[in-house]
Parts: C-alpha cells; structure tokens; sequence
C-alpha cells in the first residue's frame, strides 16, 4: 500500500477501481472534498456509504426529491444541498454513459489523455456536476491515472 492510500484509504494507485460504482464512489468523495477536509470527509464516509446505498449508480440514480431531503436532514453526512444533488446528477451521468461505453473504465480509455489529462478535465467538467478542473484533478489521481500534479 503506498504512502497516499495509507493516509487516505481511497486512493486506487496500483490497481485500477474494481467496477462503476467504485469509480462513481470516488467521483462522489471528490465531490464532497471539495473545500472541506479530508479528515472530516473520511470520519463520515462510512454513514455517506450507508445513505447513498453504497454507491449504487442504479439506486442512486433514482433518487428523488424526497431522498434528498432525507439526505439533507441527515446529521452523519455532510448536508450541502448542491454536492448531494450533484451526486445524485452524476449517478444518472454514469447510467449514460454505460449504455454508451458498456463501463466507465471504457469510457475514459476512450478520452484523450495527453496534456496531462487536459481534455478529461474538461469532459468530465462538461458531463458531471460540480466535477471543477481540481476536483477532476483529484478524482483521476484517485482512480489511477497517471495525472501529475499541478502547481
């Protein structure tokens, strides 16, 4: 285990996410660290598995307003509007794109890759919410990709 998924446990550095709900799992995470810290995003992770149905992308993805509401009166996550709708966006994102790619793997396989990953930013920024050039940054280090770090 490198020294990045000691300290964090999310971190997908030598293998790549099992399925699509691992990938969506780390989307989500990148999404809620956003701003916050990651101490505080890792000690509520596991009550985040339990209210998003452990990343199911089909459960999620059919998440309605009332879900959300429970979502938001839920003192074990982090309640920030924007971040649960945008996770809830991004799960319907994901159902997309296995239709399209059969895996979400496929998909970024079949993205442009050079420039340090400059064009899967912006498409991950143009096809899921709040999924920022930092975020997405985040999100690719995460899942295994050879992302390098920007200043």
């Amino acid at each position: 285990m490198s020294k990045e998924n000691a300290r964090t446990g999310w971190f997908f550095r030598d293998e790549e996410p099992p399925n699509d709900n691992s990938y969506f799992e780390n989307m989500s995470r990148a999404v809620f660290q956003a701003g916050l810290s990651w101490q505080m995003v890792s000690d509520k992770w596991p009550a985040f598995m339990k209210a998003f149905k452990d990343f199911s992308i089909e459960e999620v993805s059919n998440f309605d307003e009332e879900d959300i509401e429970k979502l938001l009166s839920n003192k074990s996550i982090i309640r920030n509007r924007s971040k649960i709708e945008a996770v809830v966006v991004n799960a319907i994102e994901f159902m997309k794109i296995k239709e399209e790619f059969e895996s979400f793997r496929n998909f970024i396989d079949n993205l442009d890759k050079s420039e340090n990953y400059k064009f899967v930013k912006k498409e991950l920024g143009k096809r899921f919410s709040r999924m920022g050039p930092k975020s997405a940054m985040i999100y690719l280090y995460s899942i295994g990709e050879k992302i390098k770090h920007e200043e």
